[in-house]
Parts: structure tokens; sequence; C-alpha cells
């Protein structure tokens, strides 16, 4: 993967576990049985990747809860009581094994009989090696994820849903589970995930287009989230540290990433909607660099340059643009 992970020194984050295998068991009785007396098709979703997917998919027919609300860094997510017995109730469960633990956990010692884990949908690419450079900084090969969480699949990289092309793939299957669990409704859902599919592709080539004329591959981020788009349209993101976001940057890291932005005119540190802004802008600050925000998509607020994924997707390639100098 094109992503450059040399880090404020600090050890390297250890990836465990492998990935699962997804489980698509028919609910009993074909449409679910309701939570919250619905007559609907009840989906627990683990955060707004997933619910988005879920509510394109099912359409009028399900009925979709987030596990993480709007506004909440889904990576600290502590699964409530609540929230717990909503799965014991729920038709179906869709998350991404590996970037949140807890709902791993809850989903995994949960009754819910159709489980879906997107990361088993689509391959992930490795984040690769856990080796430092000589200055004591993780490099390019490293582990750290931007959050201070390991996400658990071996070293890969769970952010998929940045890139549209396995963000198609992952509705695909998402969409082939619902029609197992609900066959009622199989053909709307086959017709939706054809619909959400289509759209997807439509946003791959406006981004391989937009991003074709650029004069530099290099963007920086504070959190290595986009390591998958870097390497669907062939950039190198560059991330300020990899174990947390908003720890203050090291003197030497600040001067590395002065070198690369002479070296690759780079203009632009990119912050994110949910977490502080004030890493990006001392490094920005230090580096004589531009701030702007390049979202991961873990949650719409009304920070959020956009509505929904499509509306962000489009801000971010925007953004993009003009970092990159593309025409």
């Amino acid at each position: 993967m094109n992503v450059r992970r040399r880090l404020i020194p600090a050890a390297a984050v250890t990836a465990v576990t492998a990935a699962a295998l997804c489980t698509l068991s028919a609910c009993s009785s074909g449409s679910g049985a309701a939570v919250g007396n619905t007559d609907k098709f009840d989906v627990v979703a683990s955060f707004y990747p997933m619910a988005f997917l879920a509510e394109q998919i099912g359409g009028d027919h399900v009925n979709v809860t987030s596990l993480t609300q709007p506004g909440q860094e889904p990576h600290d997510l502590e699964i409530s009581a609540k929230q717990t017995a909503q799965l014991e109730e729920t038709d179906a469960a869709l998350y991404l094994k590996g970037l949140q633990p807890t709902v791993d956990e809850a989903i995994g010692q949960s009754g819910v009989r159709t489980k879906i884990d997107a990361a088993t949908l689509t391959s992930l690419d490795h984040a690769a090696g856990d080796h430092e450079d000589e200055h004591g900084h993780e490099d390019e090969h490293g582990h750290g994820d931007g959050h201070g969480h390991e996400h658990s699949h071996g070293g890969q990289d769970p952010h998929v849903w940045l890139d549209p092309v396995k963000y198609a793939e992952v509705a695909e299957g998402v969409g082939k589970a619902f029609q197992k669990a609900d066959p009622d409704h199989a053909a709307d859902y086959r017709k939706n995930t054809e619909a959400l599919v289509d759209r997807l592709n439509d946003l791959d080539a406006e981004f391989a287009a937009g991003l074709e004329h650029r004069k530099t591959d290099v963007f920086v981020t504070t959190h290595t989230a986009f390591g998958h788009l870097a390497a669907r349209y062939g950039l190198t993101e560059e991330a300020i540290n990899g174990l947390s976001p908003e720890a203050e940057p090291s003197a030497a890291r600040v001067k590395q990433l002065t070198e690369t932005a002479k070296a690759d005119g780079v203009t632009t540190v990119f912050y994110e909607t949910l977490i502080s802004d004030r890493t990006a802008k001392t490094v920005a600050r230090d580096a004589g660099l531009k701030t702007d925000v390049l979202d991961p998509l873990e949650g719409i607020t009304d920070k959020s340059r956009g509505d929904d994924y499509f509306q962000v997707m489009e801000s971010n390639l925007q953004a993009l643009r003009t970092a990159l100098g593309a025409k």
C-alpha cells in the first residue's frame, strides 16, 4: 500500500488476530422479526459506513440502528447494556471486524443469526512490517492506525469504504446476505444493490479522472486512514503519526515533513472532522503549509462537508485535487 508511516518515537503496534469468516445465516420465518415493534428487517450496524450500506440496500424494508452515534469516534466505542440487548433482538448485525474491538466481541457473543463481517467481503491491503528507521520512527511499513488502537487484521488496513471499488465489493456481499436472510424482499435488495454499485463505480471513475493530471502524488494526513484510496489512485499518504492523531509531533518529524513538502510539492496538511485539528495546524504552521479537511467518513455530523457518503467523498475529491495541484 502506498502509505508512508514515519512515526513519532513510540513502540510499534502489534497487529493480532486473523480475519474471521462471515456468517450468513437465514433468519427464522423469512422477513425478520422486529426490534422495537416494527415489521421490518432489523439491522444493527457498527458505524456509519456500515449503516449507510444497510440503508441504501435495504430501502423501505429495513430498520437500521447504528451502534456508533453521530459525532462519536468509532474506535473509542464502548458497548452499553442497552446495545447488547439490541443485538439479541435484531435480525442482522453488519460490522467490520478489527475496527472496533468491543463491537467484535459483543457481536461474537450475541445470538444474532445473521452476522455480516464486511472485512470478509473484499480484500484488505496490508499495512505491512513493523520495523523502525534509524531515527527511531516507525516507517512506511508500520502498523499504527492513527487512533491509538490496534486494528486486529494481522496488519491489514480496514478502511475499505474510502476506496469506492472495495466499498462496492462490500455492498455486493451485503446485498447477497440480505437476500438470503430476508428472501421475501430479495428482488428489491438485489435491485438496490445494483444501483448502489453503479453509483460507486461512477464515483471511482470520477476520482480517477479528477486526479489524473496532478503536480504531486503525496498528501499529508493526521490519520493513516487513506491507504486504500491512495493505492487505488496511485497516491502516497504521508501520515504525521500513527499512534495518536492528537499527539504533539516531534521536532524531527516536523523536519521530515518540511523536507517532504519541499521535495514533493506538498501544500496541505489534512485533518479530520471527528478529532482535534491541533496536530495538523501545528505541523502546517511549522512547515509553512496550509490545512484542509480530508474526511475519513467514520461518521456524519453538522461539521461534515456533505450529508451522506457520496457528498462527503465528492468534497474529499475536491480537497485532494486542490492539494495535489490537479488540473
